[in-house]
């Protein structure tokens, strides 16, 4: 048992609000960079890298989403061992979270300034270049940020706590970035912008730098000697690597999260499309459909956190899992249903909130319990490992949903040519709903017994 004390609650909201910093950021990837790339014909942007389609689906931005990844299976076990293995006077994982916020708030700020304003190589090159830059940062906050929720967290309860906390503010994010076509037509019209192009970027920059604040403030409001126990692993990386995935219940938890992620990512990139191309609404309207969604979910949140202790955690997720599924292939018909267009948009939004909030709270505290099972179990303090390899699958997922949404564009994205836009529900429904039978595998009841057990 661990004689450290409890985090207080001001300081699980400080930590929290690092989530919220970086929730805006990979959300605005999620949000605006296909549709930036690759816009639709009504968005008034122009086109900056080619569009050309190589092998009947995949385009340019396809390609460099998908090799960005590579690097990302270097560095993301890589921040994690080095950080599980740190030793320093303010611990393991804050010095890492302070060497990431700025550069990945700057190099998202980045990805929407390519050098050329018309369609050129040297832009693919900057789009290239500037994610990876992007995304190894990321990994430098975002790992060692996960990894202290079981440090912080000393019992099941106070880690499910944590997660409720972090996925609310996750849940800010998406609102938050969700206003970045709002912001771009409010500065469009006040600062007199020239185009379309300097309004988005200069939504984007605003955005950036809010997110910088809050990826800050846990970094000098957090003592993480004081409440985590910090001892540095001993275990070499690849060691450390192998032994987590051989996890079994980590391997149905980061299959089933892949899958997940992959679904998520395909819904937040295409909300813009659904609501623009298939039911021919203005842009705008999709930050009040996120704040609606966000705000729903946050409804639940108390109800998931009663229910995850009363009747445990899998068996929510696997109900969250089929429920997103369905809710995926009403995208398909999207503008086709005797029903006025926003009011499908908002139908859209209500039943989709329900399960997010369950798959918000949840996976964070699974997670957190099968790494403190297995420090119990193996003598060995990993959690950074495990929360690298679960964020290395999670981005891999979210490159994925990007790649396939991206790739079902070729087969139409415009209003009248849109059904790329509508399988990409299809989609969305076959990964979620494998997600749930994956997850079916995860024995919940074994893990907390062998737990209570250890301590």
């Amino acid at each position: 048992m661990t004689t450290k004390p409890s985090l207080p609650v001001s300081k699980q909201i400080s930590y929290a609000l690092g989530q919220l910093g970086w929730s805006i950021l990979v959300n605005l990837i999620g949000l605006m960079l296909v549709y930036f790339y690759l816009p639709p014909e009504t968005a008034g942007l122009p086109f900056f890298i080619t569009q050309v389609i190589f092998w009947g689906v995949l385009n340019v931005l396809t390609i460099v989403a998908a090799s960005g990844r590579l690097v990302d299976a270097i560095t993301d076990p890589l921040i994690a061992s080095f950080s599980d293995r740190f030793t320093h006077k303010r611990g393991r994982r804050i010095p890492f979270m302070a060497m990431g916020a700025l550069p990945a708030a700057l190099f998202l700020f980045l990805i929407f300034f390519p050098p050329q304003q018309q369609m050129s190589g040297w832009n693919i090159a900057w789009l290239a270049v500037m994610q990876i830059l992007f995304y190894v940062a990321l990994t430098l906050y975002v790992t060692p940020y996960f990894a202290l929720l079981p440090e912080l967290g000393h019992t099941a309860d106070e880690r499910l706590n944590l997660s409720t906390w972090i996925s609310i503010t996750y849940a800010l994010g998406i609102i938050a970035a969700a206003q970045t076509p709002l912001l771009a037509n409010m500065l469009e019209s006040s600062l007199g912008l020239a185009s379309r192009v300097n309004a988005i970027q200069a939504a984007v920059g605003v955005m950036a730098f809010v997110a910088l604040i809050f990826m800050a403030i846990p970094v000098f409001t957090i003592d993480e000697r004081k409440y985590c126990e910090g001892e540095a692993s001993t275990v070499p990386l690849f060691k450390a690597l192998k032994s987590t995935f051989q996890n079994i219940s980590f391997r149905y938890y980061v299959v089933a999260d892949f899958s997940y992620f992959m679904g998520l990512t395909i819904m937040n990139t295409g909300l813009l499309y659904y609501i623009t191309v298939l039911l021919r609404l203005e842009e705008a309207l999709v930050g009040t459909l996120l704040a609606v969604m966000v705000i729903i979910s946050f409804v639940f949140y108390p109800v998931v956190n009663v229910l995850a202790k009363k009747v445990g955690k899998r068996i929510l997720v696997i109900g969250a899992f089929l429920a997103m599924s369905v809710v995926f292939v009403g995208v398909y018909f999207f503008g086709k249903l005797p029903i006025a267009p926003i009011v499908q948009a908002y139908i859209l939004v209500v039943l989709y909130s329900v399960p997010l909030a369950f798959l918000s709270v949840l996976p964070n505290a699974i997670l957190a319990d099968i790494a403190e099972h297995d420090a119990l179990k193996s003598g060995e303090r990993k959690e950074g490992m495990f929360f690298a390899a679960r964020t290395l699958m999670q981005k891999f997922g979210q490159t994925f949903g990007i790649l396939i949404f991206a790739m079902l564009t070729t087969f139409g994205k415009d209003p009248g040519n849109d059904l790329g836009i509508r399988l990409s529900g299809i989609a969305g429904f076959v990964l979620c709903l494998g997600a749930g039978l994956v997850f079916v595998r995860y024995n919940e009841r074994k893990l907390v017994l062998e737990t209570a057990e250890l301590q």
